[in-house]
């Protein structure tokens, strides 16, 4: 069974960097969709990055492009979440999360089942 542990996440003032980390377990195929997700209080959760494993293409939306770089190792089978530039907006907690996938990946929380504990992000004016 596929598990992810997320790590990295913390307190930064507005402009600076954090990079999170996704460790991977429990599977041994290449075709899983990995996302980075977030959910701030009171809101629902947001896409913010996308890697198809199988062949190391990345995906964004317009509001983090720029700024927000999505990694994988596969050696390590760790997935990572450059995040430069942060703004207090981007203050919540951030979720890997994984889909068995053919090349198809659909950016959207409710067809991801397997997630991580989330980590917290916060930052500070």
């Amino acid at each position: 069974q596929v598990q992810l542990m997320e790590s990295g996440g913390g307190s930064v003032q507005a402009g600076g960097s954090l990079r999170l980390s996704c460790a991977a377990s429990g599977y041994t195929r290449s075709n899983y969709c990995m996302g980075w997700f977030r959910q701030a209080p009171g809101r629902e959760r947001q896409w913010v990055a996308g890697i198809y494993a199988g062949t190391g293409s990345t995906y964004y939306p317009d509001s983090v492009k720029g700024r927000f770089t999505i990694s994988q190792d596969t050696a390590k089978k760790t997935l990572y979440l450059q995040m430069n530039s942060l703004k207090t907006e981007d203050t919540a907690i951030y979720y890997c999360a994984a889909r068995p996938s053919d090349g198809y990946c659909p950016w959207i929380p409710a067809h991801f089942d397997i997630w991580g504990q989330g980590t917290q992000v916060t930052v500070s004016s």
